[in-house]
């Protein structure tokens, strides 16, 4: 079975809002071995959502909508399935019952107009919807499915995990769509394709995929198979080639992220680190704080955008300030060894660089060009301090610039925890 999703809506044609629903259905229809070939996003209008509707039924076998089942006028998701299937719309009491109950149990009188909610399309089965009033509309004709699910991610999302896939799962028997991801960091996307591509053992069915990211670079291998144990036995060997082929340049696997594989490493070796960040300004500590159980060992952050907290809150020295350069590789490390000292831990973390997209060398002339970063580490160890920094040269994004910059501190923290040698 092949899948066609389409997201409905002004808003998503126009990117006031991002279509995370479509990537969360993929995903979840991967699961039971049904692939995605086509995504689609339409406008509010009933004669273009019809025409994509009518398309996607001769593409595929199972079309899923989701958005503009709303009660209000801009909900066009039900006038254009009647045209699609040539259907009156009829009124359901049992709906309309469940969202008075709904709105008494709130003490909030339900709104006349969502008695619109209670129609449906003449010969359609609903989808219970637990957090809302638009029930989820299924239509079956001519070995097709066609499934209408509300826009709102939360309750979507409830209506396939309680009502459809268990119902898909039924119809296309007990195939599984089995994935895993090897996660890494520290490497390009082409630079993993030339290290693995020409030796990695495949066996047959078994797919390879690069996921290029802002912390590195995923590997999902992707099998179908008639059941999970026998998916898993032929996702194995190439797993585990990957993992030695690559060794630390792999973080983690599936859900881990690369924070929480940083927190594992600090816990095992209960050690604890401080953060001195100028140009990302927490949002390194926020990324390690992301992870429960984070205090442990992330013991506190100073952010140092400007030269004067440099000096006054790290004890970053003036002279190397106008010697260097607030971007340099000497105001880097002291910053860091000014936050091992104030926090007393075993490391400390510190990022000092030109986001952009001012303040590069072209404006000031003094040759650091935007994206240039410096990321230092200060140790703690048998009472002997040791500090060490790294050049990095990003791209002239600001956002990007910042967050590429989280990610190759983290990695770095990673890299020194394993006892590499990570400032070559």
């Amino acid at each position: 079975m092949k899948a066609e999703i389409i997201n409905i809506g002004d808003e998503v044609i126009t990117g006031h809002i991002v279509n995370t629903n479509a990537v969360w259905l993929a995903k979840r229809l991967l699961t039971i071995g049904i692939e995605t070939p086509f995504i689609t996003a339409v406008g509010d209008t009933v004669a273009h959502m019809e025409a994509v509707i009518n398309g996607a039924l001769r593409r595929v076998d199972l079309v899923i909508l989701t958005g503009g089942l709303g009660p209000t006028d801009d909900d066009l998701t039900k006038r254009a399935l009647v045209k699609v299937f040539r259907r009156n719309l009829v009124f359901h009491d049992e709906i309309l019952e469940d969202i008075k109950v709904r709105y008494a149990a709130r003490g909030i009188e339900m709104p006349e107009i969502n008695q619109n909610q209670a129609l449906l399309p003449q010969g359609a089965t609903f989808l219970p919807n637990k957090f809302g009033s638009a029930v989820g509309i299924l239509f079956e004709e001519d070995n097709k499915l066609c499934i209408a699910l509300p826009g709102v991610p939360a309750e979507m999302k409830q209506i396939v995990d309680d009502e459809l896939l268990p119902l898909l799962q039924k119809q296309i028997g007990s195939s599984v769509t089995y994935s895993r991801l090897v996660r890494t960091s520290g490497i390009s996307e082409s630079s993993l394709a030339e290290k693995i591509a020409p030796e990695i053992p495949m066996p047959d069915g078994v797919k390879l995929a690069y996921l290029a990211h802002i912390y590195g670079v995923d590997l999902r291998l992707t099998v179908n198979a008639e059941q999970t144990r026998l998916a898993g036995d032929l996702i194995e060997q190439p797993e585990g080639w990957l993992k030695r082929k690559l060794g630390n340049l792999v973080y983690g696997e599936d859900d881990q992220t690369l924070q929480s594989s940083v927190g594992a490493l600090l816990v095992e070796s209960n050690s604890t680190v401080a953060l001195a960040e100028s140009c990302t300004a927490g949002l390194i500590a926020g990324a390690l704080a992301d992870v429960p159980g984070s205090s442990r060992y992330l013991d506190r952050g100073f952010v140092t955008y400007s030269d004067q907290a440099k000096v006054d809150l790290l004890g970053v020295s003036k002279k190397t300030i106008k010697e260097h350069g607030a971007v340099s590789p000497e105001t880097a490390e002291e910053m860091a060894l000014g936050a091992l000292k104030n926090a007393k831990t075993t490391y400390a973390i510190s990022v000092t660089g030109i986001a952009g997209p001012d303040g590069g060398g072209d404006e000031n002339g003094d040759g650091k060009p935007v994206g240039l970063t410096y990321i230092a580490i200060a140790h703690n160890t048998d009472n002997e301090i040791q500090v060490r920094s790294k050049k990095f040269l990003f791209g002239k994004d600001r956002a990007l610039n910042r967050q590429r910059s989280v990610a190759a501190a983290l990695n770095l923290l990673r890299l020194v925890l394993l006892g590499e040698e990570p400032f070559k």
